[in-house]
């Protein structure tokens, strides 16, 4: 009996994805858990694999089409199996397992069966006098295809290694991305191709006309909902203090000289000096939840990100028990897997306070949008050298400007005062940080 493919909920958010690529042909051999098809969310574009086996008898929908979440997108089933009504075939019983609305928010979908072999990291080696067993050869299906997850297809595609000459340590000889990996490690690998991204807005010409309509994006369509939910309906205030950088800028330069791990920004200093701040003051700490609010035990530290056709807030979880290495090194490989559309849902959902720093590009002050649930976020600019009074003189001190968005139904203006004092202290005395 043939297999629906429905369009799943890829990510917490997702009630609609965009079609960006079959991976898939009509006809060709499906196995469990091999990628059918590249989708758009509203936050990244991410992989709808198959979970059964077969053919692929028909795609339901075109590349480039926008499904709702639940909606048929495609058919599996035996060769040759009629599709009749349609796309629908004449008797089917087996359906592609409908999303599972009660995951938690901070969950991804279900993985497929092999997930567990795909869990990056170093290979486990054996303990002393264990001895190892040498994987298995890598095997092929009936049909003569590779055993291989979609995982290590993916990256054996982007390194130029191939498949057949790689002993598979999984399931039955199933070639895993560790053993991908290894292979890749090994010998000489083919410098990888740019990570695909959903196509960006068309390129405007002159000769089409006065003008040029572009449809949205899931991105963009998300923002533009967000912002409605976040303006209209949330009481702002703004909160806007000056601060004075110089010793942070020094303790910056001096962290530099060291020579060691990741080199340290100035925004990393920044949100460390929030996450302390917001251990003080748990009340900006919150969530606004219509009929209660929320204070957070846990201090998760959104960063705005911007990417092609938007914004994103990846999360930095736990961010007042992490050291400026760990915040750095994190902050790095958060931004670049955004701007690549290749966060996990997990990884940009459940912040608890943001921070949006557009110093990099030159702006003295700005205001920023609250990201709901959250109560507050903070808009920083640039450091600049400014005339002011220092020790009874006029002096050039490098300087910085932020405001404070407040949601009034949950932080008070005293109280997002006070919160902006202590950071304020910490960033004007770094060692207070770490106090």
């Amino acid at each position: 009996m043939s297999t629906k493919v429905v369009m799943e909920a890829l990510s917490p958010t997702m009630e609609e994805g965009r079609l960006v690529e079959w991976k898939k042909s009509e006809g060709e051999a499906v196995a469990v858990g091999d990628v059918l098809a590249e989708v758009e969310t509203d936050k990244a574009v991410m992989e709808l694999v198959a979970r059964a086996g077969g053919t692929l008898l028909k795609q339901v929908v075109p590349a480039g089409a926008t499904v709702p979440v639940s909606e048929l997108v495609a058919l599996i089933g035996e060769p040759g199996e009629p599709t009749e009504n349609g796309g629908a075939p004449a008797q089917e019983q087996a359906t592609q397992p409908a999303p599972d609305r009660n995951r938690p928010v901070s969950m991804p979908p279900a993985p497929p069966e092999d997930a567990a072999n795909e869990a990056p990291g170093p290979v486990q080696m054996p303990g002393p006098g264990v001895e190892s067993a040498a994987p298995a050869p890598a095997s092929a299906s009936p049909g003569g295809r590779i055993k291989a997850s979609p995982l290590a297809r993916r990256i054996a595609a982007e390194r130029g290694v191939e498949l057949a000459s790689i002993s598979g340590s999984g399931p039955e000889g199933r070639v895993v991305a560790r053993d991908v990996e290894g292979a890749a490690t090994a010998g000489p690998a083919a410098a990888p191709p740019p990570a695909p991204r959903a196509p960006a807005r068309a390129p405007i010409s002159r000769a089409e006309g006065p003008f040029t309509d572009v449809p949205l994006s899931q991105i963009r369509k998300t923002i533009a909902k967000r912002l409605t939910q976040s303006i209209g309906p949330i009481p702002t205030f703004y909160l806007t203090t000056e601060i004075d950088m110089e010793r942070a800028w020094d303790a910056r330069e001096a962290l530099k000289a060291l020579g060691e791990g990741p080199k340290i920004s100035f925004n990393d200093i920044i949100l460390k000096a929030v996450a302390a701040a917001l251990r003080q003051h748990p009340a900006c700490n919150a969530w606004w939840q219509d009929d209660h609010i929320r204070y957070w035990n846990e201090i998760h530290v959104s960063m705005a990100v911007a990417i092609e056709e938007g914004l994103i807030t990846p999360v930095i979880r736990h961010t007042d028990v992490k050291t400026l290495r760990e915040i750095s090194t994190e902050s790095k490989d958060l931004a670049a897997r955004a701007r690549d559309r290749r966060l996990k849902p997990e990884e940009y959902t459940g912040g608890t306070f943001s921070v949006s720093n557009l110093g990099m590009l030159d702006i003295d002050e700005f205001t920023a949008v609250i990201n709901p649930p959250e109560a507050g976020i903070l808009a920083v600019g640039r450091i600049v050298e400014r005339p002011v009074a220092h020790e009874g003189q006029i002096a050039l001190r490098r300087r910085m400007r932020l405001t404070m968005s407040c949601d009034h139904r949950v932080i008070d203006g005293a109280t997002g005062a006070e919160f902006l004092k202590t950071f304020k202290a910490m960033l004007e005395n770094p060692l207070v940080m770490v106090w």
